[in-house]
């Protein structure tokens, strides 16, 4: 088993969509940990696909795009229950020209995925694993401005499992068409798919592109390709009251 020195100390990745922007940012993780108690991470281990995965087939192959996911200190960034919990946050006040555009165009992201993914929508943001909200265009992220953005943070919930919980940001000066792009790509990411594909046909394509591409084989396929991966994810840590090492 694999001790934690310090968990403050394990960085992820924040996902960037649909600007072309590549290049990593590193954030601290949140944790939730026993008081006075070791916690050591489970060893990385494939949990069975879900049914519309286990499903899922390609009959003309057409490949993937696996080999540009990247492989997180949990390892492969899957879920192990089903199904994930998604709350939408109601656009601001402050936002009256996108109240109508804004839940449409979420839902129309939401049941793209949920044709091939078990997915809930939930009214309660506590229950939620994936949290999507709007944010005010006039707002500058650190940087460039970016259309969209995942970040996940890592805790041990009640069942004393090592678990991840995304949020998702989205501009809302886009059209509703555009918006609707931006979460479908977005909640790929938060779906496993921890990378971008080089073809604009697909999805997860890296840029923002005239005509958003539906998710595609190939997205499928990447997907199925990573759920069958081991990770440290869903799987018990162990706790002790050993003191932590320095």
């Amino acid at each position: 088993m694999m001790r934690w020195p310090s968990l403050r100390n394990w960085p992820a990745v924040i996902g960037l969509g649909l600007l072309g922007l590549l290049a990593a940012t590193f954030v601290h993780l949140g944790f939730v940990q026993p008081s006075h108690a070791t916690l050591q991470a489970p060893a990385a281990q494939i949990h069975p696909l879900p049914a519309a995965l286990e499903q899922w087939r390609d009959p003309q192959q057409q490949g993937d795009y696996f080999d540009q996911i990247k492989v997180t200190r949990v390892g492969y960034l899957v879920w192990s229950h089903f199904p994930v919990k998604v709350y939408v946050q109601p656009a601001p006040e402050s936002l009256p020209l996108i109240q109508e555009k804004w839940p449409q165009a979420v839902d129309q992201a939401i049941q793209d995925w949920q044709a091939y993914f078990p997915l809930e929508i939930t009214p309660d943001i506590s229950q939620a694993d994936i949290v999507i909200s709007a944010v005010d265009p006039t707002q500058r992220s650190q940087g460039r401005i970016r259309s969209a953005e995942t970040r996940f943070k890592l805790y041990v919930d009640e069942q004393q499992r090592l678990s991840h919980r995304y949020t998702i940001q989205v501009r809302t000066n886009q059209t509703q068409t555009y918006i609707a792009a931006a979460v479908r790509h977005e909640l790929g990411h938060a779906l496993g798919i921890w990378g971008h594909s080089p073809l604009e046909t697909d999805a997860l394509y890296f840029a923002q592109v005239r005509t958003p591409a539906p998710i595609s084989a190939r997205d499928m396929n990447t997907l199925k390709r990573v759920y069958q991966q081991p990770t440290r994810l869903g799987w018990p840590v162990q706790s002790s009251d050993a003191p932590s090492a320095p």
